[in-house]
């Protein structure tokens, strides 16, 4: 059973697209909003008869944000308020790119109702001669270009990380903003990686233009213990450009 709703946490609301099943999962999605992770939240609950989570970010797809929600940590406890809302145990965390971030966050916070954390092509992290590309001023094409092994898998009109279109940033790509900062950066994010004591598998597109391979050596090497997996031909959404690999990943790491 698939249903939608809201939970009230506080004063902030979050929109959860819920698959009711076993073995609970939680995805978060990146900057390109919710719609980069629905694909690959039905074919995770059909593949594994899970119980899986899809949350939409306060702020992003027109919901409402409340004001406390001014950083990534403050939204990673938001979903850790959730997860003892609903009453969940064994609970592995799955995010891409901003997704990724909060994925650590959580991870950060210690919940023991969180088994696990997968990180697929993550941002935040600081990494020296391996920066995070700069989309501000891209076209549509080019930000698929970066986006894609493929760009010819993109859908339309946006699953990229962010746009800035002509006439401003979309709406999807200031709430992501309000979380990240215009950096989309944490510099001490990388040393704070340290003290995750879950496990944690970091898969990483090896055409991902926004943030390489070495980025994401740099993301596992941070985090004790972690397994490192590259996914060839995927770029930067392997939910989207390649979410059978990317599953069989996430399921045998």
């Amino acid at each position: 059973m698939t249903t939608t709703t809201t939970h009230t946490l506080g004063p902030a609301e979050v929109t959860v697209r819920d698959h009711d099943r076993t073995r609970p999962f939680l995805l978060l999605h990146g900057g390109g909003g919710v719609a980069t992770m629905t694909g690959f939240a039905d074919l995770l609950a059909e593949r594994t008869r899970s119980r899986v989570l899809l949350p939409t970010h306060p702020g992003f797809g027109g919901t409402p944000k409340a004001a406390h929600l001014t950083g990534v940590t403050a939204l990673a406890r938001l979903y850790v308020d959730l997860l003892d809302r609903l009453d969940l145990t064994d609970v592995t965390v799955a995010g891409n790119s901003f997704g990724g971030w909060l994925a650590a966050e959580i991870a950060l916070l210690k919940s023991p109702r969180v088994r696990r954390a997968v990180i697929i092509d993550g941002i935040g992290i600081e990494v020296a001669g391996h920066p995070l590309t700069d989309i501000s001023g891209m076209s549509l094409a080019e930000i698929r270009a970066l986006s894609f092994h493929d760009p010819g898998r993109a859908p339309a009109p946006s699953t990229g990380p962010g746009t800035a279109p002509s006439t401003g940033p979309s709406p999807d790509v200031r709430a992501l903003i309000g979380y990240t900062g215009p950096a989309m950066t944490d510099p001490a994010l990388v040393r704070r990686l340290g003290e995750i004591t879950i496990p944690v598998h970091v898969l990483w597109g090896e055409s991902d233009g926004i943030a390489g391979p070495e980025y994401g050596k740099a993301y596992a090497a941070a985090i004790p213990g972690s397994t490192f997996t590259v996914l060839p031909r995927t770029g930067h959404l392997p939910q989207v450009e390649t979410p059978g690999e990317l599953l069989d990943a996430m399921l045998g790491g």
